[in-house]
């Protein structure tokens, strides 16, 4: 079978089928697009997790059923629970398939999994056009997680015309792209609030719909030939879950094989699927057309006496509630019995009528989905042809460089509202005029007081930078897994926009904290050694924040991490060379780990010289050098303080990046 060729926009034919982007920037509708198809397939799936026992007795909600009777002892013991026990299925391109099943039974592994984001003991077979997931599938697959990880203080617009710079081949150009996402918003009816912010816990946005469709249309962006959904009506009023299956419906139309999870559709959304898998517990009790469940369950005895909603006899199925079941509430115990007798009956009745009818579809169906997919005997090494030149299957879609300056862009825009919050510029505003009105104007015979005030800055912008900082990767770490799950970018470059961006903030508010209180506190008034503290201050500000970062990527629990930081700075405060000038051999050590020792001293160092003198008593003047406070500092090796605090600085970001890579994309 030959190969297609890349034809002009005007037609339907697709690009090289290898992972032929096809967007057809002519083209009157995206759900019209002629898509290269992926037949999905997957047989006999089974993952299992390790589960401590007592920990499970102590309230882990896994289910009743267990495959190993829990253990006497008192001390935990550890066995594996199979989330998945066997789950076989097929889905065709222009097909729906809605796997059904209450909370806990496994819809949401399945679907991970089927969407090659499943660490762990997964066993079994999932092959797309008969081959297995690859990078090449993985940017032919959209995936669009319940809940909707969104960046709330960016427009609709805004948000999709990002994802589509970071998804869409570098070749197109940024009004290409912007073309692309005007016809993503037109097709899914978000005309109306292109422009409105996708809003957040603390401030209204677009609505609950919008932001899913905004979910939908992030993916819809890369036009993917297989779109995995997990509960995208969740949450949602009725006629908008209808408008949701609605556009599901329109996209499947186009050529799109679609796999979508849902709790309990209404009766009009369930005769929109035209597949059902239906979970129980992790095992499968019905796999087949949606039209003909309840025919299936009656023949094998769960017919309903009255006239209701497929979806509610197919979800107390799953539970093990029988159509005529009766709750007695005093005889748990024997409810429970009676549900797990329909469980094992649903299962046994699997098994018997539609398991071997289903593998046997699979090996009906296994030649002509080789015949058809002769192009995945390139696989990654292959190319693909766009409208624009040719791009290797396993490389990026963009440079690291474009990857950098979007997420940079990205970043400002996002915290434009933040970066210069009222709340921060008066809390650092006020404490700068309280600081200098406290020390305003100290006479240099007044010592003690004016390395007081230096001991300050080091302490205030040690601290104040690492608290912020501990919140950046912690809360990014749901978008994080989100977008490079997808593929979207490179972690470098995610990184160095990322710490990049929040400099700003970092810098502009220690700037003006010094310029109020340096001048308002009468601390040596000679613009070089103003310029040399205030660098001295901003140094401090990279290597407190880098600190923070290490600790918030490291944790990626913002409880944890304030713990850890609050523990931190007081040991450096302690220790910072001004409350303990003679600190013991043993933890002499101490001193040496904090980055506001080295501060400080280098605003001694900065402030004063070997040679400088101050009214120690009336008419008799000291060396500085001789003050106890400055003599246990030392006024020298001020080099050796910078490289230090270099090397911290850079130590931190490079421990932060290593933590992150170690985040699960899961």
């Amino acid at each position: 079978m030959s190969e297609p060729t890349t034809t002009t926009a005007a037609n339907t034919t697709t690009a090289d089928p290898v992972l032929a982007y096809p967007l057809q920037l002519n083209s009157p509708s995206l759900l019209q697009l002629s898509l290269f198809p992926i037949t999905l397939k997957f047989e006999e799936v089974v993952y299992k997790v390790k589960v401590d026992e007592l920990h499970e007795k102590g309230g882990w909600c896994w289910g009743n059923n267990s495959s190993t009777s829990a253990s006497s002892s008192s001390w935990p013991s550890t066995r594996e629970k199979s989330i998945l026990n066997g789950i076989t299925g097929m889905v065709c391109p222009g097909e729906i398939l809605a796997m059904l099943g209450p909370s806990g039974s496994g819809k949401t592994t399945l679907l991970t999994a089927l969407g090659g984001r499943l660490s762990g003991k997964l066993s079994g077979k999932i092959t797309y056009n008969g081959h297995p997931f690859s990078g090449t599938i993985k940017r032919r697959t959209g995936f669009v997680a319940q809940d909707d990880v969104l960046y709330p203080h960016l427009t609709v617009t805004e948000t999709l015309l990002f994802t589509a710079m970071l998804r869409l081949p570098e070749s197109l150009s940024r009004d290409e792209k912007a073309g692309h996402v005007d016809r993503v918003i037109t097709e899914l009816g978000l005309t109306r609030c292109r422009h409105g912010m996708i809003g957040g816990p603390l401030f209204r946005g677009i609505s609950g719909g919008e932001k899913k469709r905004v979910s939908i249309g992030q993916e819809m962006l890369i036009n993917p030939s297989l779109l995995l959904l997990d509960e995208p009506t969740s949450g949602l009023d009725s006629t908008t879950a209808q408008w949701i299956l609605t556009t599901l419906k329109r996209l499947a139309s186009g050529g799109r094989t679609i796999v979508t999870t849902i709790h309990q559709p209404s009766s009009r959304l369930y005769h929109m699927f035209d597949k059902v898998v239906l979970l129980s517990e992790g095992s499968p009790i019905y796999n087949g057309p949606a039209s003909t469940a309840l025919d299936y369950f009656s023949d094998i005895g769960f017919s309903a006496s009255i006239t209701l909603n497929p979806a509610d006899l197919l979800l107390d199925l799953a539970n093990g509630v029988g159509p005529d079941f009766k709750y007695a509430t005093e005889h748990s115990e024997s409810m429970e019995q009676e549900k797990k007798k329909v469980r094992e009956a649903l299962i046994s009745a699997y098994d018997k009528n539609i398991s071997a009818r289903l593998k046997a579809q699979l090996c009906t169906s296994e030649a002509a989905t080789n015949n058809t997919s002769s192009y995945a005997k390139k696989d990654a090494s292959s190319s693909y042809k766009t409208e624009k030149g040719v791009v290797k299957a396993d490389e990026w879609y963009t440079s690291w460089w474009h990857q950098f300056k979007v997420l940079l862009q990205r970043g400002i825009k996002e915290r434009r509202y933040e970066t210069f919050n009222r709340l921060r510029i008066f809390q650092v505003i006020s404490v700068a005029v309280l600081g200098g009105l406290l020390w305003w104007r100290t006479p240099t015979s007044h010592i003690e007081d004016r390395i007081a005030l230096l001991f300050f800055f080091s302490v205030f912008w040690g601290f104040y930078p690492l608290y912020n900082a501990v919140f950046t990767f912690p809360q990014e770490r749901t978008m994080l897994m989100k977008e490079r799950s997808s593929g979207m970018y490179r972690l470098s470059s995610y990184f160095l926009a990322k710490t990049i961006g929040d400099l700003p903030l970092e810098l502009a508010l220690p700037t003006a904290f010094v310029f109020i209180i340096y001048w308002m506190g009468g601390l040596k008034a000679d613009p070089i050694t103003f310029i040399l503290s205030l660098l001295v201050v901003l140094y401090n500000v990279l290597v407190s924040q880098s600190l923070g970062l290490a600790i918030g990527a490291i944790l990626m629990d913002i409880k944890q991490a304030t713990t850890l930081a609050s523990v931190t700075t007081l040991v450096f405060l302690i220790a910072g060379g001004y409350y303990v000038q003679q600190i013991p051999p043993f933890i002499v050590w101490l001193k040496y780990l904090s980055y506001s020792y080295y501060c400080y001293k280098l605003l001694l160092g900065v402030q004063y010289n070997d040679d400088d003198y101050y009214e120690c008593s009336p008419g008799v003047w000291c060396p500085i050098a001789d003050f106890p406070a400055v003599k246990s500092m030392g006024l020298r090796n001020l080099w050796m303080d910078v490289f230090i605090m270099a090397l911290m600085l850079v130590g931190y970001r490079f421990l932060a990046y290593l933590a992150l890579q170690r985040v699960r994309l899961r």
